[in-house]
């Protein structure tokens, strides 16, 4: 079974046509919270099977929304070529150790993220079954469909614990997102300032087509589902993510091939290195270039409220006006908040936009086990032979990670031998010896079952190794801004 080609966020196709679609790259998937978790699947039979497969209408529909793809693009579908390294089925990580990397041509590896994302609910629903069963009929007692459904009890199987009673409301769910999304039109004053970004905050596609059927419903039009829009008939939107500035190592020269490469207005992601001293001057010193062609910023980690104040500052002696573009875990309260500092900077409603994902596709689904819970990220973490990483607005420490920093490299887990002591995992880099007392997990033979092995609180965590420590502090001294 494979995927639809455009079972994938919008940006991801901008991102190609605006990068190198064919450089080896590596991205790797992990959870910043939740503590001990199983993993309950074959994560390279997953990957395989979520690899996308072209039908009937898929080219033309991108093209006819401003995603045309080039020569490079398609080649890469034709005989698509992944290396994963991964976890064994039925072992237990712990937070911000490397669940999977793949390895691939750019555009491909890219392409995956929304879907492997979904893997974080069956992670969480086999961690309840086997660390906290008295938690998991609550848990999914309420489903959104079928295909969620069949995921539990996948999952469920693989674990070896029997399914508790189980009901599923379809309609329910899409009403509820209709609901959520009505109060914000009511809030903003018309659902074109509003558009949908939850594919990744889903448990499966299904789910999110239903979420956008109930943001239909209340008249919002654009999503970043790019499936979605084709089969409810919105208009996919996005154009570029952390892994396009990652990737060029620099906010100008990203910003300058989005806007060389594509013709389209583009909007400008701030905080990959720092919002205040690097993505912000960088974008509004473009725009100021460029003159008011409709191009608009995104905020993402930090004090938003500080730096929508800044940018308006900036942008009053760059002489432009940008759309402000604001996401991230937004809600009503949220959305009520930058409404007002809108009118209090005079800002015009049409200069200001807000996108939204958990907070419809997520929360409404009955259940507590959403991707927020356990903070899952999928990221580029070498770009070429070039390691590589996120920074985010956080400690310039150099001897661990924190908040939305990630992980450089090819990252691989080393696992404590039972009778040793220190953290129960390390995170290492592919090739590098395990420490001692350590052997490396990333790759060995599936596993019986999930250990239940008692680990002390302040074990339950993964450290650096001295291999992936090097990398994070040659990054974080070479730091732009």
């Amino acid at each position: 079974m494979a995927a639809n080609l455009l079972a994938t966020d919008g940006y991801k196709f901008s991102m190609a046509e605006a990068g190198w679609p064919l450089r080896r790259e590596t991205f790797y998937l992990s959870h910043r919270k939740g503590g001990l978790q199983v993993l309950p699947f074959d994560v390279e039979v997953e990957v395989k099977r979520a690899l996308p497969e072209v039908a009937d209408g898929d080219w033309a529909f991108l093209a006819r929304n401003q995603y045309e793809m080039g020569p490079a693009f398609r080649s890469v579908l034709e005989k698509p070529e992944l290396t994963v390294r991964a976890l064994p089925r039925l072992s237990v990580f712990a937070e911000r150790e490397p669940v999977m990397t793949v390895t691939g041509p750019s555009a491909l590896v890219s392409w995956l993220e929304p879907l492997a994302l979904q893997f974080n609910y069956r992670i969480q629903v086999a961690t309840l079954a086997v660390f906290e069963p008295e938690k998991l009929p609550a848990a999914v007692a309420e489903l959104t469909c079928e295909a969620q459904r069949a995921l539990v009890l996948e999952t469920l199987d693989a674990v070896k614990v029997t399914p508790p009673p189980m009901r599923v409301d379809s309609e329910g769910y899409v009403e509820r997102v209709r609901a959520r999304v009505a109060e914000l039109v009511e809030i903003v004053g018309t659902a074109d300032r509003l558009f949908e970004v939850g594919l990744r905050a889903a448990t499966c596609v299904e789910q999110h087509l239903l979420a956008l059927e109930g943001c239909r419903r209340a008249g919002l039009t654009r999503t970043s589902h790019v499936l979605g829009a084709s089969v409810l008939g919105l208009t996919p939107v996005g154009t570029m993510g952390h892994e396009h500035i990652q990737r060029f190592g620099s906010d100008d020269a990203a910003f300058r091939a989005m806007v060389e490469r594509r013709y389209q207005r583009s909007s400008f992601l701030l905080d990959t290195f720092d919002t205040m001293t690097s993505g912000l001057p960088a974008a509004l010193a473009l725009m100021s270039e460029r003159g008011q062609v409709g191009d608009s910023i995104r905020y993402d980690s930090g004090d938003k409220e500080a730096q929508y104040r800044r940018a308006f500052e900036l942008s009053k002696q760059h002489g432009v006006r940008p759309v402000q573009i604001l996401e991230d875990g937004f809600d009503a309260a949220q959305t009520r908040r930058f409404e007002a500092l809108r009118v209090e900077l005079g800002l015009r409603p049409d200069e200001q936009v807000y996108g939204y994902g958990g907070y419809l596709v997520a929360q409404t689904a009955g259940t507590p086990l959403t991707r927020d819970r356990v903070s899952a990220v999928y990221k580029l973490s070498q770009t070429g032979q070039r390691p590589t990483m996120k920074f985010g607005n956080d400690s310039t420490d150099t001897s661990s990670l924190s908040g939305k920093q990630s992980v450089p490299g090819v990252p691989v887990v080393f696992r404590r031998r039972a009778g040793t002591a220190g953290p129960y995992g390390v995170i290492g880099q592919a090739g590098e010896a395990a420490p001692e007392g350590y052997v490396e997990l990333t790759g060995a033979a599936p596993l019986a079952a999930p250990s239940r092995e008692v680990v002390r609180p302040e074990d339950a965590k993964a450290v650096l190794s001295e291999g992936s420590k090097a990398l994070v502090a040659q990054l974080k001294n070479w730091r732009p801004g």
